[in-house]
């Protein structure tokens, strides 16, 4: 039965391929005939029998074209085109509507139509369906452009800036003392950085109000858990019987960060990944429980504003300053390894935990590829993060209060405690 439907394909693929087109005409026609349904027959330019021919033009002209001359489907397309334009010209004399995108839906219908024949009948499909989405949700993403705002529509083109052009360009080779330094793996973790932080702002940018403490919690350690820091223990300050649930969000945080450094891990180097995800874990777990308790002991809640994680999403001259860090560090780390073995490492991790702890995270993570066992690489990224928590008990108790310390302050030990141990262990 198999080798019937089998060949049976063979036999008929460009039936089936040309019937493919037709139906990816109809589902982009449905879109638009369902637009203009309002409007009375013959007053819109292409509905869904229009769109469904278009579809099926597309695969008739390749395979006219691969049959008698290559200039068929050319002609063809011109045609189409012309067509198109006499009837938004007699279009646009009646209503002053001066929207192209049903022009350009043709177009697109009849180059999926030759697509399907010509290349790839599932690429057309979900190119097809991805196009009736677009077009299908003209308010949605008009709205979304409305709430845009100028310096989130920079930062966005600035990582597609720093990803889609400026990575492929740099040198992919090993560089520097001991080959630590390569430039197109050290730009990668700048970019990944920076796309984590991106999303984490508009994760808080699109619903952190609404939602409130543990959601703009949850989603900032994500972009900056120190930032999410700072600004719940100057609020405590100001309310402090809401500690519960400050104490709660900057917990939860905190714990966010944890789970970030294994996603860098799995992209830069998985096989760190065994020895690390049980401290790792232990140590989420240890913040997440506290908080959920110290969220329960009471059902006040407040809705807050957004916590000022960053004013632009994504500043190059941060990413660049950051890029720079890494090197220094990877630098710094070869250099302490080869003088002072594993005790070198532990020292640069808790110096650099102080400030930050994505740039040691990733360098560690990027040694134990080749100049640093897994252990130390470990033990080394658990001492960083601790370090960095215990600087943000610091802050809670100091620009905060007390109680606000306290709360925030003994989680974070036992977390750290453990954590330490069982890194230690393993």
């Amino acid at each position: 039965m198999d080798d019937l439907a089998k060949q049976f394909i063979e036999n008929n693929q460009t039936t089936i391929h040309l019937a493919i087109a037709l139906l990816l005409g109809g589902i982009i026609g449905l879109q638009r005939g369902w637009d203009a349904k309002e409007q009375h027959a013959g007053e819109r330019i292409a509905g869904i029998r229009t769109f469904s021919l278009i579809g099926l033009l597309g695969g008739i002209a390749v395979v006219l074209a691969q049959e008698i001359t290559t200039w068929v489907f050319p002609i063809m397309m011109v045609s189409i085109i012309a067509i198109a334009l006499v009837a938004y010209h007699e279009r646009i004399e009646q209503i002053r509507n001066f929207s192209i995108t049903t022009m350009i839906g043709i177009l697109v219908t009849f180059c999926l139509g030759a697509m399907v024949v010509a290349v790839d009948a599932m690429v057309a499909t979900s190119l097809a369906v991805v196009t009736a989405f677009i077009l299908d949700n003209k308010k949605e993403i008009h709205g979304w452009i409305q709430k845009l705002q100028e310096k989130e529509l920079d930062a966005g083109l600035k990582l597609l800036l720093i990803s889609v052009v400026m990575l492929p360009l740099l040198p992919n080779r090993e560089m520097g003392p001991g080959g630590v330094l390569n430039p197109q793996e050290i730009w990668w973790m700048v970019v990944m950085i920076a796309s984590i932080s991106f999303v984490g702002y508009f994760a808080i940018r699109i619903a952190g109000a609404k939602k409130g403490i543990l959601f703009t919690s949850l989603f900032a350690g994500l972009s900056s858990s120190t930032a999410l820091t700072l600004h719940f223990a100057k609020r405590a300050a100001k309310t402090p019987e809401l500690n519960n649930q400050y104490a709660a969000g900057i917990l939860i945080a905190c714990g966010t960060m944890f789970p970030r450094i294994l996603i860098y891990c799995f992209v830069i180097n998985k096989a760190l990944l065994p020895t690390l995800v049980w401290p790792v874990a232990l140590m989420t777990v240890l913040l997440y429980v506290p908080a959920y308790f110290l969220w329960q002991r009471d059902d006040k809640s407040e809705q807050i504003s957004q916590p000022n994680m960053n004013q632009n999403p994504l500043d190059l001259s941060s990413a660049l300053i950051f890029g720079g860090l890494l090197v220094v560090i990877l630098l710094l780390g070869e250099f302490l390894k080869n003088a002072f073995g594993d005790a070198g490492v532990y020292a640069l991790a808790a110096a650099s935990g102080i400030a930050d702890v994505d740039a040691i995270t990733l360098s560690l993570t990027r040694m134990s590829t080749e100049s640093i066992d897994l252990s130390t690489a470990t033990l080394g990224i658990v001492i960083a993060a601790a370090v960095n928590n215990l600087v943000k008990s610091g802050m809670s108790w100091s620009i905060g209060n007390k109680q606000l310390g306290v709360y925030v302050g003994v989680p974070m030990v036992v977390s750290l405690g453990a954590g330490l141990a069982l890194a230690w262990f393993l």
